[in-house]
Formats: structure tokens, sequence, C-alpha cells
């Protein structure tokens, strides 16, 4: 039976560098040694390390090393670089709190997070979420309109991340991976 890891078993068996973010091994596996860097990014841009049994994320594994609990709620990357787990670039965060840091989609069309066109008014609107709603905003004639709109708005609404960084760095270059080549 698989038992919940401790900040006590997890510092016997990873040294974690809050600077960096970067865990390695005291007591490795059977295929690293004493020094190696423990885990690997994911497709979806975290880092995962295995140990005790268990896959875990590496932004709560720090959390855990540090506080000495588990996090009481998700764990937000300030700077939306996934594989950045220096300990200064993590937050507790809501649901809805990790929501306002999130980068913009891929399949944006205006460029701008929370403006898109709409089809059937022929105008670019401005929409934001709040505590899981979508808040309409307007219907501008250009997308640049829309997203000042937004930007207001943000400022306003998303009191735990008021400004809207440009995009999520991406996990090649971060500090943690960087460390690993």
């Amino acid at each position: 039976m698989k038992t919940e890891l401790t900040a006590a078993r997890l510092r016997e068996l990873l040294y974690y560098e809050p600077k960096t973010g970067v865990f390695t091994w005291k007591v490795p596996p059977r295929n690293a040694k004493a020094g190696d860097i423990a885990g690997g990014v994911r497709r979806d841009g975290y880092v995962s390390i295995r140990c005790s049994g268990a896959s875990y994320v590496a932004h709560r594994l720090a959390w855990l090393y540090m506080k000495g609990d588990w996090p009481a709620q998700d764990i937000d990357h300030r700077d939306g670089n996934r594989a950045n787990n220096a300990f200064d670039n993590l937050r507790e965060a809501s649901d809805s709190e990790n929501a306002q840091n999130r980068a913009i989609r891929s399949d944006n069309a205006s460029g701008f997070p929370g403006v898109g066109w709409h089809k059937g008014k022929g105008g670019w609107q401005a929409k934001i979420g709040i505590n899981g709603r979508r808040l309409f905003l307007g219907l501008f004639e250009t997308p640049d309109e829309a997203h000042e709109a937004y930007l207001r708005a943000k400022e306003r609404l998303h009191t735990f991340q008021p400004v809207h960084r440009s995009g999520a760095v991406p996990a090649s270059n971060s500090p943690s991976i960087a460390s690993a080549a």
C-alpha cells in the first residue's frame, strides 16, 4: 500500500535548490546516481518526479520541501513557465486565481487575450472570466480597442494577477531544464 509522501521522507530522498527549482537525488533510484537531476519534463510542460512509488509534479514537491506540508490549493507559476520551479516563482492559488495567469490560447485569432471575432455581429468582442463566469465587456471595431477594454477589466477584476503576461516561457528555456542538459 502506497503512503503519502512526507516532507521528511522527501528531504531524505532529494535535495531541492530553491533559487533554480531543480531537484537532485540524495538517494537515487537504480537508474540514477546521487547528484543527478531528478525527474523530467512532461508533454504539458510540468516537471514530474517519480519517488516512493508514485509520480509527483515538482512544483508541489517544492512546496512540500520548503513549507513542510502539501499545498492546500493549486500552485501557480508566476511567470507562466510550468517547468520553472524556483520557489520565488511559486504561489498557492485557487482554481479561479490560477486561471487569471493563463497564457493566451494558441487558437486565438486576434492575438490578444479575451478578444475574439463575433461572427453574428461582425465586430471584435472582449470577454473576461471571473469566478467561473464569463463577462461580456462589449463589441468593438478593432481588436486593439477590445484589448484595452479587457486590460481595464483585468486590472479591476483579476486582483491575483491584474497584469496580463505576454505568454508562457517555453519549457526549453526553463532554469531547471537548462541545468539538466
